[in-house]
């Protein structure tokens, strides 16, 4: 082959082709853009907290005396809201499991009118707190923070604490508003009103939103865009470079499109993570056109044939525009699987996310295994925080061993060691005859890991797991000693082998796989 070949490959032969290449299907085109985003786009682990139920206390108001009573009438306690600084005290902690962002829903002022009580109720005391997704009240909009939480210097304090931690703040923005908003007053013309002269409610069926305004895009729509970069930009210059957008299927998919070249145009930094629990069409629509990040259906993938083929999907079929992000709960989603599974659900869906995907996320509580529904079929949790404050005692659930801060902390570590769990595109799926244990291997070059998990958290499952040797870069009949990350211990595994995963003793294996060095060589370092 080589002689047969040599006249083709001779240096005269190349020198020729270099001076007048081939044309053959050659196709002319204009010069395209190319856009290089930072690595935080498709790598970080995220946390999301509410400001104000972290350093929440009780607080007994001073006894008031009544109208010729005798003695002073006891006040009962009352819950004072947490601010930017006492959230900022919960910063280390959270900087200690691991995480790159911390994820902040809108920390803007709440209007009143029609405001939510506990549990979406339609009648609030007078010490309800509202819903911070009803932004604007006579204090503000969305330029400004509530009194409660502090002061933006307050807020630029969290920033710079979270950034000490090397940690990223990454802020909610929602586009709408609560019925007190500035808005409403100032600019009419960017809502739809009734012929009674009213503005509907928002809703994204079968949910209701009362206490909110949808903005009418058509309207202004460059008005709309030019506020949008305006507030944006307002937090880009105190310390924000990461915006989870809020329902972005329900605004214009050209509006997106002008705002986030307007910002990427100038700061290529800022990242935008759209969510967008909707139709596939439009969750890829919104990644191409520029978002950087998305929600995903993650969480309802529960089965070994829905995991492989969602993660299948999104790994090789959407990869080259949309990066997905796995949050394994939000104030708005409490899975099923979680709440009948309690605390392996919990274990088996970290691992998952944090090994699947290279940027993962979890919402405060569920290093605690919250899983208590409002009611039985509903994903909403019971006294949700979306309506109230809701302090926990972080400090105790860890000192009493109900913390599932250790194994995050060891994931995120895990992850931080590892390239391949940094990476999208690099996920194989390997064989096991039992549906209920799930196996796939992420690589990137000579890193390699082999994930085990067991899918029911109910029960202990054993299975055969079936290499595919050739995708891990090894012999058929190869055995290579592995070791397991999460526990420290050492296996000799080969194309198949046996595994016993136990729910809340061994949820899962993250094994590292050292192949032996060539004959007569040493190991790499």
């Amino acid at each position: 082959a080589e002689a047969r070949l040599a006249a083709a490959l001779s240096p005269e032969a190349r020198q020729a082709l270099d001076r007048h290449p081939l044309r053959e299907l050659v196709t002319a085109s204009q010069p395209h853009p190319l856009v290089v985003e930072r690595r935080r786009a498709l790598y970080g682990s995220w946390y999301e907290l509410f400001p104000r139920s972290e350093g929440a206390r009780y607080e007994t108001p001073k006894p008031r005396r009544g109208r010729g009573a005798k003695s002073a009438e006891p006040q009962p306690a009352r819950l004072v809201s947490g601010t930017f600084r006492t959230a900022a005290e919960r910063l280390p902690a959270v900087a200690a499991m691991g995480f790159d962002v911390v994820y902040l829903p809108p920390v803007h002022p709440i209007g009143t009118t029609h405001r939510k009580g506990p549990n979406n109720s339609l009648t609030p005391g007078p010490e309800d707190v509202g819903v911070p997704w009803a932004i604007g009240s006579a204090e503000g909009g969305h330029d400004a923070v509530h009194p409660d939480l502090g002061t933006l210097e307050d807020f630029e304090h969290f920033v710079a604490t979270a950034r000490n931690l090397r940690m990223e703040v990454a802020l909610d923005f929602a586009l709408q508003c609560s019925p007190d908003h500035p808005w409403v007053q100032k600019h009419p013309e960017w809502f739809h009103h009734r012929s009674d002269g009213s503005i509907a409610y928002a809703e994204n069926p079968p949910k209701k939103y009362q206490d909110i305004y949808p903005i009418a895009f058509d309207k202004d729509l460059e008005g709309i865009v030019a506020e949008s970069v305006r507030i944006l930009r307002f937090w880009m210059d105190r310390g924000v470079r990461i915006f989870r957008v809020d329902n972005p299927h329900t605004k214009p998919v050209i509006f997106w499109e002008k705002v986030i070249a307007e910002i990427n145009g100038t700061d290529p930094d800022v990242i935008f993570l759209a969510e967008a629990f909707t139709r596939p069409a439009m969750m890829r629509t919104l990644a191409a056109i520029g978002f950087q990040q998305s929600y995903t259906y993650f969480t309802w993938r529960n089965s070994r044939q829905e995991i492989t083929d969602y993660v299948n999907e999104l790994a090789h079929d959407t990869a080259a525009f949309m990066r997905p992000n796995f949050f394994v709960n939000t104030p708005d989603i409490l899975p099923g699987y979680l709440q009948e599974g309690g605390r392996p659900a919990f274990e088996a869906r970290a691992v998952l996310a944090a090994t699947l995907s290279p940027s993962w996320g979890v919402y405060a509580g569920f290093e605690l295994c919250e899983n208590t529904p409002i009611h039985h079929g509903s994903e909403e949790y019971l006294d949700s925080e979306k309506y109230e404050i809701r302090p926990r005692d972080w400090e105790a659930a860890e000192r009493e061993g109900r913390s599932l801060a250790p194994l995050i902390t060891s994931l995120n570590r895990i992850r931080r060691r590892h390239p391949a769990l940094q990476q999208l595109r690099d996920v194989h799926f390997h064989a096991s005859d039992n549906d209920a244990v799930i196996a796939y291997s992420k690589r990137s070059g000579s890193n390699i890991l082999l994930v085990v998990v067991n899918l029911d958290p109910h029960h202990t499952q054993e299975a055969t797991v079936s290499l595919d040797m050739p995708q891990l870069g090894l012999d058929r009949h190869e055995s290579v000693p592995v070791r397991d990350e999460l526990t420290g211990t050492s296996y000799h595994w080969g194309r198949t082998f046996y595994v016993r995963l136990e729910p809340g003793v061994t949820p899962a294996h993250i094994a590292v796989l050292r192949p032996s060095p060539p004959t007569g060589g040493s190991p790499t370092p």
